[in-house]
Formats: structure tokens, sequence, C-alpha cells
């Protein structure tokens, strides 16, 4: 019963409270916001939630899993495309060539900035440099978070724009793409690097197992979509949660993070399978009722005392490194030819948006000691303030619709 109750309490104040304050707010702040402002604030103010059983190990449990299948989701939206009829001419259709190398600027500029910067100004402030990674890694780390892209936000922000402004969501969405799966390389390459010749030494047979198994679910996705693009619903089903499961266990026992493996097991799924899934009303319903008690747990894991005023200066310092080296990055090499000064500000204040996949990311380098207690809590505040300011600098800088 206690566990029971340690729950309820839980999700009371992670998920329901964060439900009511963003109702209430006509969803001013984005749902995955809201709980880490909860646990944020908790965490400053010190409050005995462990008194309550908070985190509880049942919400502990249900929260690891919604993110699990968050991650999963995002590999599945891959290949997605927002619902609602697009003007494919409404811009000039990008190359391929051209959308990978703007896609690659966009995420490799405001990484090396990003990298630079916190190896140049903030590793040496007293905190800052986490105890069991180089000051390379320790700078890629902080880097990486603050070059990604939101999917997963951004393809429910594509689904809200005007018909006008959905051609710029979907240019942003392609970038987004293949800026999500660097990343998630990105994280895993970042996590042999900490560990060095260390992560190859002492194989077992599991791990062997392991890529096997990676190889044997890419071979069968890639199997299927040529030789059974349309099979029964009942056989779709029953292999997601396989590969859900598989990707994960594979990924652990490779020593990196489950939420590496959920991803790509999502991604690598026969694509006219994942589009048979209902990916927006499953990632919806893990997002607002089971995921921000992850969300919640990972703003109350913050050291309260990490948060002092010098803190909060370089969070706004990362807000601004990243905010303007993203839209920067996309103004000087746009994806497609014939963009507009406007046009490419507006897919740069799209891209900006960290989202959940900035705060997954920062959790799992944490977690793996990669980043310090005063980096994680300035990161987890650049989340929410880029996440935020996502709509209202699109609103400022989106073309101008014409008048008749």
């Amino acid at each position: 019963m206690h566990n029971v109750a340690a729950l309820l309490a839980d999700a009371g104040l992670f998920v329901v409270l964060p439900w009511l304050l963003w109702r209430i707010t006509n969803r001013a702040l984005p749902i995955a916001v809201l709980p880490i402002l909860v646990g944020i604030l908790m965490a400053v103010w010190h409050v005995p939630v462990k008194s309550l059983g908070i985190p509880s190990l049942y919400g502990n449990y249900i929260g690891w899993v919604a993110v699990l299948v968050l991650a999963f989701t995002a590999g599945l939206e891959m290949w997605q495309k927002p619902a609602g009829n697009v003007d494919d001419n409404a811009l000039p259709p990008p190359t391929l060539p051209r959308l990978i190398g703007g896609a690659f600027v966009a995420l490799g500029g405001p990484f090396v900035i990003g990298s630079i910067f916190a190896l140049s100004y903030l590793l040496p402030l007293n905190g800052w440099h986490p105890a069991h990674a180089t000051h390379l890694v320790a700078a890629a780390s902080i880097g990486l978070c603050i070059a990604v892209s939101a999917l997963p936000v951004l393809i429910g922000v594509v689904r809200e724009l005007k018909p006008s402004q959905k051609p710029l969501g979907q240019l942003a969405l392609k970038l987004a793409v293949i800026d999500d799966a660097t990343l998630w390389i990105g994280l895993a390459v970042l996590q042999f690097a900490a560990k060095g010749s260390a992560a190859l030494h002492g194989w077992s047979g599991l791990e062997g197992l392991a890529v096997l198994l990676l190889i044997a679910l890419a071979a069968g996705g890639n199997w299927a979509s040529r030789h059974l693009r349309n099979p029964p619903s009942w056989v779709i089903w029953i292999t997601v949660p396989v590969y859900l499961a598989a990707g994960s266990w594979a990924s652990m026992q490779l020593g990196l993070h489950e939420l590496i493996g959920a991803y790509f097991a999502g991604a690598i799924m026969p694509p006219s399978w994942a589009r048979r899934l209902p990916i927006e009303a499953v990632g919806t319903f893990s997002l607002v009722w089971l995921a921000p008690m992850f969300f919640g747990h990972s703003g109350l894991h913050i050291d309260g005392d990490a948060l002092t005023w010098p803190s909060v200066i370089a969070s706004l310092a990362l807000v601004a490194v990243s905010i303007v080296t993203k839209i920067a990055a996309v103004c000087i090499f746009p994806p497609t030819k014939g963009l507009t000064l406007r046009q490419s500000l507006s897919v740069g204040t799209l891209l900006q948006c960290k989202g959940l996949m900035e705060i997954v990311a920062a959790t799992i380098l944490h977690a793996q000691g990669m980043l310090s207690e005063f980096a994680f809590a300035s990161l987890m505040i650049l989340a929410v303030i880029s996440t935020t300011l996502t709509g209202p600098l699109f609103k400022l800088v989106a073309p101008r619709e014409k008048t008749s």
C-alpha cells in the first residue's frame, strides 16, 4: 500500500498538477516543460517530498517505460509526415545533397561553437567539470545538447501551423530528422569516447549477441520493407514490443543507454508498417499522462544548490549561444535555394527548439557521469527556455501573409 500511495502522490505532483497548469494557462507552455519546472522548484526550495515516497518506485518504472516509448516513437516518426495538406510548390524543393549539407551545418555549427564556448568559459568554472570525463568529452557533451533539435515536439508544432506556413515546417522537419538521428549516434560515440579502450575490453558472449541482435533487427526490417509491406495488423503489433525490448536491451548490453536502442529500433522498423501505427496517439498519451513522472524526477534530481546566480547566468548564456548559432547556421547555409531571409529565420527558430530530446540527452549524459551537476541544471533550464520561446520567436520572424 505504501508504494501505491507514493505513486498516487507522485502522479498528483508531476502529472495532474502540470496538466492543470497547462490547461489553465491555455497551453502557453509545452506539457513536457511543466513537470520539469515543478521538479526544479522542488529541488531549489528543498521541499521534503521524500517523506511522501517521491520519487516513487512505480513512478520511476512507469516514467522510464513511457520515455522508452517516446524514444521508440521518435524513431518511427522519421517516416511520418504531419497531417494536413501541404503545398509542396510553396518552397523550392531541396536536393538531397543540399538538404544533408544544410542539416550538417545546422547541427555542426552550434555543436562546434557550443563545445568551444563550454571548453573556454564554462568548464573552468568551479563545479562545471564532471569527475569522470575529460575536458573534451565534457565540452562535446554540452555542445551536443546545445545543437540538438526536438523532432517529436516539432512534429506537433508543424501540425498546428497555418497552411501557408506548413511548407516551412516541413522543411524544418526534414532537417530535424537528420539532426535527431545524428544526436543518437553522437550520444553513442560520446559514451564510447568517455570509456576509452575500456569500452572494448571484457566483452562476453552477451555483447556479441547484442550486436547480432541489432543486425538481425535491421536486416529483418529491410527484408520486410521489400517483401512484406502490408502484413496483418496483429503481426505489426506483436513486432513492436519485440523491437522495442530487443533494441533497448542490446544497447544497454553494449554499455550504451537503453534510449539509444529504443530510438534506433523505431527507426529501422519498416516504414510501411510504421505508417499503420497510431504513433501520434501513443506518443501523446505517453507524453501527457506517463512520461511527466520521468521529466519531473529529472528536475527533482537537480542539485538545488547548483542553481546559483552564476549557474543561471550561464544558462542564459547557453540559451543565447544555442538560439543564435542555430538560426545563423540555417541563414548561412539554407537547406534549399531561394529562401528569403524571413523563411530562413523561421526554419532556424523551429530547429532551435530543444524539447524533450535535449532533456533526454542531458539525462543520459548526466547519468553516465559526463555532465556535472551545474551543467545538467543549466541544460535543463536551457531546454525549458528554448522550447517555450519557439512559438513566440516563430511568430515574430515568420513571413507575413499577403493581404488581398
